[in-house]
């Protein structure tokens, strides 16, 4: 959802001045009363911190724990700045309670002291919108084989796809915004990209007969005109690397989420190279580019189908010869491709424009990958994935940065404050690690504490990048709300998912809780054999990752107190159960990267070859990001008690197991486990009936 000239008032001033500094805590109070919250002297400090690295020309790391209002923290003073601000997110439920929710109602509160009312929008990827070019048009032939039938062309859906497709099009002339966000229910990726084109198969507004109706265009001009643009990582990422600006300019950039960036960041840097995507430029091309370059990259694409059915997963150091001959004869062809169909006629827009312009981005996304996997840089580490995703069971090769700071460095924070924020950016109590990992060097770190008077360093020709680190702490009393167990007799992890003992003890302490467990895996193996498991021990339902949408799940767990939920990633951090449906939160160990990671094991050896401790930089600090937003599921109200369980005696018998402790919050730390399961019994005997929630959409 967007505001836009028709929605919200233009501004009453044109040229809006900054609001004093000292005015801050006044505004502040002025939104939490808006949205009906409560102001905690957490967020007054986060909001006052912001207000001054904005007006030092400083960065900030704010680590804010759940429950201050940190969105409210940082927009108020963004607001009173006067410049124009982008807020990037890692989720789409930040997104929308930033422009559905907090915007809307801080910019109605501070409008008697800013007298204007900043306009803000959403702003995502041009293939997060419908292309009207393809839903009035159709879909390149390539991408549409097999979709509809003769009884659908008759008028009836003959597949879950092609009723998906159907209800898209009926959409896009229902819909103001073309966004698939604002689509309920959803489709699948598939169905999506049959009406959804990405940047570089756009035939261009001034080109596309549908470009005064473009959605993708439409948020960009909304983006352009708006004080507050939202966005998301991958965008920020394009942004800062890609060397071609999507964002409008601004002078202040939130990151929300920020322990997410790096990975967000490294995810928008990898290029792969599929025998899928290969096969897929051969029929693009086909139709309009020459016989001879087509059956090049024909040629090419068995080559390479053949030595992959056959590779080994693993880190490549070096591409072997016989594989770079195939990446040779892929990017080549590629470049033959590109030539002839570069070869256009002057001619006005048709059809096979738009084929054209989808064959001339494969192509071109081919060439690249390839030409970045032949140059093997130092700074890229290449490896071979086998993946079951487009089936035979082919596997490709990937490349990504072996860092992304100094992209980061060179890409965020020039002509701008930057603040990062997050619940969780301090490691083992302290921000360096986290400030290293997104560009911000230990050289450049001002006292977390801002000094009366404070002199400024001394601005040179290249000057450091400043930045401080703020712990605003969190409004939730931690040693009184959660326990802290460590399972110390059990014995250590091994690499298979059975462990006996741990099963006997994750048992036992969801009988003693009586359900109410979110259960974190370090992978979807010791999920599956622990749900597998405990079904047949247990009476309480076990709901398990996968077999239904997340969000389904977690309202089924939110509404039934006996319901336990199982699963890995995304639940480490995607869980927000406030009350007594989650009251055990139970890791089954630290989730170290696995060994033979080709990325994490590259990055880790570059640091130990750079004189450092790269199990401590690399390993410790994924894992304990992790344990530390894992453990941040338990409490989340004033209300909530619990216990954070983990299952892994080397939290406690490690000599790192002090580093992740740190990190995580701070509950009461035991490794009785008599203490805890009589702890479990009288918090579910407290326990208040759980509301069942309502079903969406």
């Amino acid at each position: 959802m967007t505001n836009d000239s028709e929605s919200l008032p233009q501004p009453d001033d044109d040229t809006p001045a900054p609001v004093p500094r000292a005015r801050i805590p006044e505004l502040l109070h002025a939104a939490v009363a808006s949205v009906g919250g409560v102001e905690r002297p957490g967020q007054v400090r986060m909001a006052e911190a912001v207000a001054d690295a904005v007006d030092e020309g400083e960065h900030l790391l704010v680590q804010a724990g759940t429950g201050t209002g940190k969105s409210l923290a940082y927009l108020v003073p963004a607001l009173a700045h006067g410049d124009r601000v982008v807020v990037a997110t890692a989720t789409l439920a930040l997104q929308r309670q930033l422009v559905e929710r907090d915007l809307p109602r801080t910019v109605d509160a501070l409008h008697p002291v800013l007298r204007r009312r900043p306009l803000f929008a959403m702003l995502k990827g041009r293939s997060n919108y419908l292309c009207l070019h393809r839903v009035h048009e159709g879909t390149p032939a390539d991408e549409g084989e097999g979709l509809f039938d003769a009884a659908e062309v008759l008028g009836g859906p003959s597949s879950k796809l092609g009723q998906d497709v159907l209800r898209l099009r009926e959409w896009a002339e229902e819909t103001d915004t073309g966004d698939r966000d604002d689509l309920s229910p959803g489709v699948s990726d598939k169905a999506w990209a049959q009406l959804a084109v990405t940047s570089s198969e756009c035939l261009g507004a001034t080109k596309c007969p549908y470009g005064q109706e473009c959605f993708a265009e439409a948020a960009r001009e909304r983006a352009k005109l708006a004080d507050v643009v939202v966005t998301n990582h991958a965008m920020l990422a394009i942004d800062a690397i890609e060397g071609a600006p999507v964002l409008p300019e601004h002078g202040l950039l939130i990151i929300d989420e920020a322990h997410e960036l790096v990975n967000r960041v490294t995810g928008a840097a990898t290029a792969e190279l599929t025998v899928h995507a290969v096969n897929r430029a051969v029929r693009r091309a086909a139709k309009l580019a020459n016989e001879k370059a087509v059956d090049a990259l024909q040629a090419a694409a068995e080559n390479y189908h053949g030595l992959m059915e056959t590779a080994q997963p693993g880190r490549i150091e070096e591409l072997p010869e016989y594989l770079a001959y195939a990446v040779g004869g892929i990017r080549d062809a590629c470049r033959q491709i590109i030539t002839s169909l570069g070869e256009t006629r002057d001619k006005a827009l048709s059809d096979e424009d738009a084929v054209r312009k989808q064959a001339m981005a494969s192509a071109e996304h081919l060439h690249e990958t390839a030409e970045r996997l032949l140059e093997g840089s130092e700074y890229d580490v290449v490896w071979i994935e086998r993946s079951d995703r487009f089936g035979m069971g082919a596997a490709s090769l990937r490349v990504a940065p072996l860092n992304v700071s100094g992209l980061l460095r060179e890409g965020l924070y020039k002509d701008r404050s930057v603040v990062l924020t997050s619940a969780t950016l301090k490691l083992g109590g302290d921000f360096t690690g986290v400030a290293a990992s997104v560009g911000l060097p230990g050289e450049g770190r001002l006292p977390d504490e801002r000094a009366e008077g404070e002199p400024q360093p001394p601005a040179g020709d290249d000057p450091p990048l400043l930045w401080r680190g703020l712990d605003v702490g969190s409004p939730f009393t931690y040693p009184k709300q959660g326990i802290l167990y460590v399972a110390r007799h059990l014995p250590p992890p091994g690499r298979e998912p059975d462990r006996p003992e741990m099963l006997d003890e994750l048992a036992e302490l969801i009988g003693a809780a009586g359900g109410r467990t979110l259960g974190l895996f370090s992978s979807m193996r010791a999920a599956q054999a622990a749900a597998e498991a405990l079904r047949e021990r247990l009476d309480n339902p076990i709901l398990l990752q996968g077999e239904e949408t997340l969000g389904e799940l977690i309202r089924t767990f939110a509404s039934d107190a006996e319901t336990c939920l199982f699963g890995t990633l995304s639940l480490w951090q995607g869980v927000d159960v406030p009350g007594a449906a989650c009251q055990l939160v139970v890791m089954d160990r630290i989730p170290f990267p696995r060994p033979d990671d080709p990325l994490m094991s590259a990055r880790q050896k570059a640091v130990e070859e750079a004189g450092g401790n790269g199990f401590m930089a690399v390993a410790a600090t994924h894992a304990a990001l992790l344990m530390a937003q894992g453990a941040g599921r338990l409490v989340r109200a004033a209300e909530d008690k619990g216990i954070v369980a983990v299952l892994d005696p080397r939290l406690s018998t490690a000599r790192y197991g002090g580093f992740f402790r740190s990190s995580m919050p701070d509950f009461w730390y035991t490794t009785d486990r008599n203490q805890v399961r009589r702890s479990l019994a009288a918090i579910d005997a407290a326990a208040p009936p759980v509301r069942p929630v309502a079903k969406r959409g």
